[in-house]
């Protein structure tokens, strides 16, 4: 099988096989911002299960910018020590590690950030906008410093003895916001033509070249489109994708929507941006990686075998079964049934029902960290009310999976 073969990046970075542990929100770091011992736990875990790549859930380069209580930030204040141990707790199981860098733009919730800052001071829409309060516009001594953050917290991270880093630019994110027309509506060298607007990212990844050996490897997370009118399109992710390309990024992981349209969620129904990819891989010879509706055997060896993927992306697969991996090298893995819990009111599931997904595979890493089972609840109320008790009302607010 493909899929158990070995793949090699440009830069001389080894995995054992094809399968990549893509970002999943841990909510494990301290109130410092720090990595909590759970977190060295879970990734021990999953680096137990088989997994070639793992890559983490979010993490931010601004104190000020959280996407969610419980992210780890990483600046100037970051305990290395403790950053260490998480980078050591994939090294005797053949795993390479890669953290995800972020920074929310508009998409931090009030209750973390009573004023966002944006690329242009537009307002979230759509049925989440409730939980995100205004943002205003950046300045560009501001974007100039955030490029500098990018880089601060990949040279850390090197310094840690992480693998890489990813770059955040999907989901609706800041870097995903400038990328966008629909957001992005600055008249100076960041908006306007594509050029423009990408010029943030492309500022970002050279920034993190010039602080990082060669061999340190930097991915990057883009939508396949955003999905809302007016905005962030195939056609230019491609270009975005091209001159990346060029510039020797080593990974690229194609992805789509944001809080508006939230296409990252997925519907279980199959690879959602594998079409894309087939595109993709014959614009660029950057390896790909697809996330996202994998559930089968069959389904992961075709979508390689074919050629439209280099790498396969699994997240909440690999929550309910680290070893999926291991079963997979071994032909042993059977389909994965992701559950999809109801409150029993229509109406209340179409207003928390992403939230309710989400803290059920949140509460099943703190499970599975503990050395617990994965715990099947017959509806979706043991799980939202778990979530409140533990977290109060924050627990209704909307956020990234």
């Amino acid at each position: 099988m493909i899929v158990t073969q070995d793949f090699m990046l440009a830069n001389g970075l080894s995995l054992k096989n094809r399968i990549v542990k893509a970002a999943t929100s841990e909510t494990m770091g301290d109130r410092t911002g720090n990595p909590a011992i759970a977190l060295f736990n879970l990734y021990q875990k999953l680096a137990e299960g088989g997994t070639g790549l793992i890559i983490s859930g979010n993490v931010m380069v601004d104190r000020s910018a959280r996407g969610e209580f419980g992210n780890v930030v990483i600046d100037q204040d970051s305990n290395l020590e403790l950053l260490k141990r998480w980078a050591k707790s994939v090294e005797n199981h053949g795993s390479h590690f890669l953290l995800q860098l972020n920074h929310p733009g508009r998409q931090a919730p009030k209750t973390l950030n009573p004023r966002p800052v944006a690329p242009s001071a537009i307002a979230m829409t759509g049925p989440n906008a409730f939980a995100f309060n205004p943002p205003r516009a950046l300045e560009l001594v501001e974007i100039k410093a955030i490029v500098q953050k990018f880089a601060q917290a990949a040279e850390l991270v090197e310094a840690a003895g992480f693998s890489g880093v990813e770059i955040h630019a999907a989901h609706g994110y800041l870097l995903n916001q400038f990328l966008s027309p629909a957001v992005n509506q600055r008249h100076d060298q960041y908006g306007g033509s594509l050029t423009n607007r990408m010029r943030i990212v492309i500022e970002i990844y050279e920034a993190i070249r010039a602080r990082t050996k060669s061999n340190f490897t930097v991915a990057i997370k883009l939508n396949a489109a955003d999905f809302t009118p007016n905005g962030f399109t195939a056609e230019e992710s491609l270009k975005v994708m091209q001159e990346l390309a060029k510039r020797g990024i080593d990974l690229i992981e194609i992805s789509g929507g944001s809080y508006e349209n939230p296409k990252m969620m997925g519907n279980g129904q199959g690879a959602t941006f594998i079409e894309y990819a087939r595109i993709a891989k014959q614009t660029v010879e950057t390896p790909i990686i697809v996330t996202g509706g994998f559930r089968t055997e069959e389904g992961i060896e075709t979508a390689l075998s074919s050629g439209d993927t280099d790498l396969i992306g699994i997240a909440r697969p690999l929550i309910l079964q680290p070893e999926l991996p291991k079963k997979l090298m071994n032909g042993k893995m059977q389909p994965v049934k992701i559950n999809h819990f109801s409150t029993g009111w229509s109406w209340l599931d179409h207003r928390v029902g992403s939230l309710i997904g989400l803290a059920y595979y949140e509460q099943q890493m703190a499970r599975l960290t503990a050395g617990k089972p994965i715990s099947q609840p017959r509806s979706a109320w043991p799980i939202l009310i778990k979530a409140v008790k533990e977290q109060g009302l924050q627990a209704l607010i909307p956020r990234r999976g």
